[in-house]
């Protein structure tokens, strides 16, 4: 399993915006094959700061999805950012 996880930093006049234009990228993640989970949210707490995160099967069901990346415009909107790649080799119940 594949997890990628870390955070976005954006405007926070553009937030919002960006959120929405992420939207179809979701449902798109979410239909693709291998993917168990993919959300992007508004931090309750810094108004600039986007949370990623998401799961997939495997390294090939995350790059067939993943193809260029963001947009040109998205990709601009994002002023810092902190994601990484998390192999797992095991789940267990909390």
């Amino acid at each position: 399993m594949i997890i990628i996880a870390g955070w976005l930093a954006v405007a926070p006049e553009e937030r919002e915006d960006y959120l929405a234009g992420c939207a179809e990228a979701v449902r798109l993640a979410r239909e693709a094959p291998g993917c168990l989970e993919y959300a992007l949210g508004a931090d309750l707490l810094d108004p600039g700061r986007i949370t990623v995160y998401e799961r997939w099967e495997s390294d090939e069901d995350l790059e067939r999805f993943r193809g260029s990346g963001p947009s040109a415009e998205q990709a601009a909107q994002i002023l810092d950012a902190s994601v990484a790649r998390y192999r797992i080799s095991a789940v267990e119940a909390p």
